[in-house]
C-alpha cells in the first residue's frame, strides 16, 4: 500500500508532506518535535493532526500485515486463488479481511466440521446444485453408515445442512453486505431487569433506538447497565426480511434440494450469522462511543491542564474531611512545603473556633493569600467555614474550591511517598490540592489520567487505548508551555519530548551539584544522546543565561536567529531588553520569504523565531483568563429562577457542559441551552476552564440539580427546561415519531435489501 497517497487523501495533505511526515515518524521523531520545529515539512500540521495521522498509519501497517498472515495461511493450504488475492487486497478494514479467511480459518469443533468428518460433503454439494430432476432421499443412502454415525437418511441429510449453513455464514461478501444493511436499519433494544440497581436504568426499561443514529454516551450507559445485569440488550431487525434476501441468492428454484437450501439459509443466519453480525456490530458501537468519550477526555483535559498558574502567592491548601478532620498544607510560591496541621471544623467534633485560631495564625504566620479547598467529602462544610473565617477575620483573603480528584490517588502512590516520605497520605492530598490551584499542570501531571475526573465513562474505556490518548495530551500540553530545567520535577520533566522517566531523573541528579548554565550541558547527561537532545532541547528553559535559552527556539536555529537579528539591525542584548517591538514591520517591509532565504530556514520557522524573541521566558497560560477567587459563597437556596451569575465550566460532555456557579454543585446547560445558534457539540464553543455567565432556569432541592442556560433570548414563559420529565417526555416523543417514520419504510426497507443482495451477487 502506497501509506503516503492515502494519508494524503484522507488529512488533505500534499503527497510530499504526508511523506514527510511517515520518514520524520519512522526515524524516530516525536509529535511534538514534528509540530513544532518541522512544519516546513509537514505543511504546518498540529499535533493533534499528526497523532491522528500516526495513528491511522499504525492501522493501516497492521491491516497490511494482518493481510499478509491471511495470504500465507491460505496458500500454505493450497487453497490461494486469484479472486482471493483480489478480495484480500480490496479489504479496507480488518473485519473484512477477517470475513475473507472465515472459510479457511482453523476452527474449533463445529456441526459442520463434524458432518464432513462423515463424508457428508459430497452430499451437501449435490444439495446445492438443486437439480429438481433428482431423488434427494435416495442419494442421501449411499451416505449411511452406522460406523460414522449416519444411521439414516435424515441424519445425512441434516449433517449436508449443517455444512451448507455453515458455506453460507462464511460468504465474505453476504456479510459484509449484511452487517453495512443491520447497521443503517437495526435498531439497539433494551429491556430492564430486577436488580439492585435497576432502577437507575428507568429510562432504558422499555428502550430501543436506530442504531444509525443512538449517540455514543447513550451506547456506553447501556453497556454500563448491561454489564451491572440491570439491562438486557440486544440488535432487532426484521428478521424475516434477512432471511428472505439470503434465500433470494442462494435458493434457485422451488424443487426438494432447493427446500433444503431454504431452511439452511434460514438456520444459518439465525444460528451463526446474525448472531456473529450482532457481536461484530455491538462492538464496533462500543469502540466508535469509548473514541468518542475518550475524544472528550482530550477535549477537557487539555484547557484543564493549561489552567494559569496562580504565580507568586503562597497558598494554603485544605483537604476536607469528616471524622478524620481536614488536613492543612501551607507552601510557598514554588510549591515548597511551609507547614502542615490538622483541623476539625467539620461534623462530628465540629471545633470552629479551634480551627479558626490554627488557620488563621498559619495565614499571619507564612502570608497566606489563597486558599485552595478540595472538592471532595465535606468541602461544602469546609467552604462555609473557609467564608465565614474570611468575613470575621477582615483578612484580604480569597478561596478557591479545586477539582481533587485523583489526589488520593496521587497520595498513596510510589511517586508521592518518594516526593513526601515523612508525610502521610492525607497531607500528602492538602500538598497537592495546594499545588494544583498554585500551577495545574506541574500537579495534575503527576496523577494517573484515568483519575482527573474530566469526560464520561472513564472507568469503561479500553485503558490502554485511554493512556495512550491522555499521555499525548500531556505530552503536548508540557511541551507547549515548556519546562524550567533548573526548578522541573522528574515527573514534568518525563513529559518533554525525547526524555524518559529514566533520564529525568539524570536530569534532576545533574542539576544538584551544578544547575544548567546552557541548554548544551544537556550532552553531559548520563543517558541523553545525540536524538534525545535535539528532540527535548527546544522544549526546556534556562533562566539568566543566553536569553535564547529562555525561549521556544531550538538550538539548531540559533545561527538563523543572528542572521535575522543582523537582517533586522538588532542583537541578542535588544531582546533581553526587550527592544525589538517592531521587528515584525521591518521583517514585512523586507518581505518574509527575503527574511527566510536570508536565514537559511522556512516561513513558517522564521515567524516562530520572531514570535519567541518578542516574549522571551513567555508562558502561553498568562494570556487565559484567571481562575475565580471567592471571599463569599452561595447555598442551594439562594439561587432563583432567572438569577445571572458567573461562573466557570468544569466538564464538557456530549450533552452539555457543567459551570461551577459558587455553590458546591455544579450546575448543567444543556446542549439546547448554550447558544442562540445551532452547535453540533458543546466542544465546539467552550472549554474546561472558560468564564461564562448563566442564568438560573430551574432548582430541584432534592435532587440537588441546577438547570442553566446561556442563551441570551428570552425564553418562553413556564418553559421548564430543567423538568426531567418533561426533557424525558420530550425525547420519547422523538423516538416515537422516529419509530413510526421506520415503520412506514418498512416495506421499502425490505426490498431493498433483497435489491441489494442481488446486485451484489449478481443473481
Amino acid at each position: 500500500m502506497d501509506y503516503a497517497l492515502k494519508l494524503s487523501k484522507e488529512f488533505t495533505l500534499r503527497a510530499d508532506h504526508s511523506a514527510n511526515i511517515i520518514n520524520l515518524i519512522d526515524e524516530g521523531n516525536t509529535i511534538p518535535f514534528i509540530a513544532r520545529y518541522r512544519k516546513e515539512m509537514t505543511g504546518s500540521c498540529d499535533d493533534q493532526v499528526l497523532r491522528e495521522f500516526a495513528d491511522r498509519l499504525k492501522y493501516l501497517r497492521n491491516l497490511d500485515k494482518r493481510k499478509q498472515e491471511i495470504s500465507d495461511s491460505i496458500t500454505e493450504q493450497g487453497k490461494m486463488t486469484d479472486e482471493i488475492m483480489i478480495a484480500l487486497a480490496g479489504a479496507e478494514t480488518l473485519t473484512e479481511a477477517e470475513d475473507i479467511y472465515r472459510p479457511y480459518k482453523q476452527k474449533r469443533k463445529t456441526r459442520a466440521s463434524v458432518a464432513m468428518e462423515k463424508g457428508l460433503a459430497p452430499l451437501a454439494e449435490f444439495i446445492l446444485e438443486q437439480d429438481m430432476n433428482v431423488d434427494v432421499k435416495a442419494k442421501a443412502t449411499e451416505f449411511i453408515s452406522e460406523e460414522k454415525g449416519v444411521e439414516n437418511v435424515q441424519k445425512a441429510i441434516a449433517g449436508a445442512s449443517d455444512i451448507i449453513a455453515e458455506r453460507i455464514s462464511d460468504d465474505a461478501e453476504l456479510r459484509k453486505t449484511l452487517r453495512k444493511k443491520i447497521m443503517e436499519v437495526g435498531e439497539l433494544s433494551c429491556k430492564l431487569l430486577e436488580g439492585e440497581n435497576a432502577k437507575t436504568y428507568d429510562m432504558y426499561a422499555e428502550y430501543s433506538e436506530k442504531i444509525s443514529k443512538i449517540p455514543s454516551h447513550r451506547i456506553l450507559a447501556v453497556n454500563r447497565g448491561e454489564k451491572e445485569e440491570c439491562l438486557k440488550v440486544g440488535v432487532a431487525v426484521d428478521t424475516q426480511a434477512f432471511v428472505d434476501a439470503i434465500k433470494s441468492i442462494y435458493v434457485k428454484n422451488d424443487g426438494e434440494c432447493a427446500n433444503i437450501v431454504a431452511n439452511a439459509a434460514a438456520d444459518a443466519y439465525s444460528r451463526l450469522i446474525f448472531p456473529s453480525i450482532e457481536r461484530e456490530v455491538r462492538s464496533e458501537l462500543t469502540e466508535k462511543a469509548s473514541e468518542q468519550a475518550i475524544k472528550m477526555f482530550e477535549v477537557n483535559l487539555r484547557p484543564l491542564l493549561l489552567q494559569p498558574p496562580l504565580k507568586g502567592k503562597i497558598i494554603l491548601g485544605l483537604d476536607p474531611a469528616y471524622r478524620t478532620g481536614c488536613k492543612i498544607a501551607v507552601v510557598d510560591s514554588e510549591g515548597n512545603v511551609l507547614d502542615t496541621a490538622v483541623v476539625f471544623p467539620t461534623p462530628p467534633q465540629n471545633r470552629i473556633e479551634e480551627a479558626q485560631k490554627t488557620l488563621l495564625a498559619l495565614i499571619k504566620k507564612h502570608g497566606v493569600s489563597v486558599i485552595s479547598i478540595g472538592n471532595g467529602t465535606a468541602s461544602k462544610e469546609s467552604e462555609i467555614f473557609v467564608a465565614n473565617m474570611i468575613k470575621e477575620s477582615g483578612l484580604d483573603l480569597s478561596y478557591a474550591v479545586v477539582n481533587e480528584a485523583g489526589a488520593s490517588v496521587y497520595s498513596a502512590s510510589k511517586l508521592g511517598a518518594e516526593e513526601f516520605p515523612d508525610y502521610e497520605p492525607a497531607q500528602r492530598s492538602a500538598v497537592s490540592i495546594a499545588r494544583r490551584l498554585q500551577d495545574p499542570l506541574a500537579e495534575l501531571i503527576k496523577i494517573d489520567v484515568k483519575s482527573i475526573g474530566v469526560g464520561q465513562y472513564q472507568h469503561d474505556m479500553p485503558e490502554n487505548r485511554l493512556e495512550e490518548v491522555l499521555g499525548g495530551v500531556v505530552e503536548d500540553c508540557v511541551n507547549s508551555v515548556g519546562v524550567d530545567l533548573n526548578t522541573a520535577s522528574a515527573s514534568l520533566l518525563s513529559y518533554v519530548a525525547g526524555l524518559n522517566k529514566g533520564i529525568a531523573k539524570e536530569i534532576v541528579k545533574y542539576r544538584t551539584e551544578k544547575p544548567f548554565v546552557k541548554r548544551e550541558d544537556l550532552l553531559n547527561v548520563k543517558k541523553l544522546g545525540a536524538k534525545a537532545f535535539e528532540q527535548c532541547a527546544g522544549f526546556l528553559r534556562i533562566v539568566g543565561g543566553n536569553v535564547l535559552d529562555n525561549t521556544g527556539v531550538h538550538p539548531e536555529s540559533y545561527s538563523a536567529v543572528e542572521k535575522l537579528l543582523s537582517f533586522t539591525g538588532y542583537t541578542l542584548e535588544d531582546v533581553a531588553n526587550g527592544k525589538i517591538n517592531d521587528i515584525k514591520a521591518k521583517i514585512e517591509q523586507k518581505g518574509w520569504d527575503n527574511a527566510a532565504k536570508e536565514c537559511g530556514v522556512g516561513v513558517p520557522t522564521v515567524q516562530d523565531i520572531v514570535s519567541e524573541l518578542l516574549k522571551p521566558g513567555r508562558d502561553i497560560r498568562d494570556s487565559l483568563p484567571k481562575p475565580i477567587l471567592r471571599s463569599d459563597l452561595m447555598d442551594l437556596s439562594d439561587l432563583k429562577e432567572g438569577m445571572e451569575i458567573n461562573g466557570t465550566v468544569r466538564n464538557v460532555i456530549d450533552f452539555g457542559v457543567f459551570v461551577d456557579i459558587g455553590v458546591h454543585q455544579d450546575g448543567l446547560v444543556h446542549i439546547s441551552q448554550i447558544s442562540d445558534n445551532y452547535i453540533k457539540h458543546p466542544s465546539d464553543v467552550l472549554k474546561v476552564g472558560d468564564l461564562v455567565k448563566v442564568k438560573v432556569l430551574g432548582v430541584d432541592a432534592v435532587k440537588k440539580k441546577i438547570s442553566l442556560t446561556m442563551k441570551t433570548t428570552e425564553l418562553p414563559h413556564g418553559l421548564a427546561v430543567g423538568n426531567q420529565k418533561t426533557d424525558r417526555e420530550r425525547k420519547q416523543g422523538h423516538r416515537d415519531a422516529e419509530k413510526r417514520r421506520n415503520d412506514q419504510k418498512k416495506q421499502m426497507t425490505d426490498e431493498e435489501l433483497k435489491q441489494l443482495l442481488l446486485k451484489k451477487f449478481g443473481r
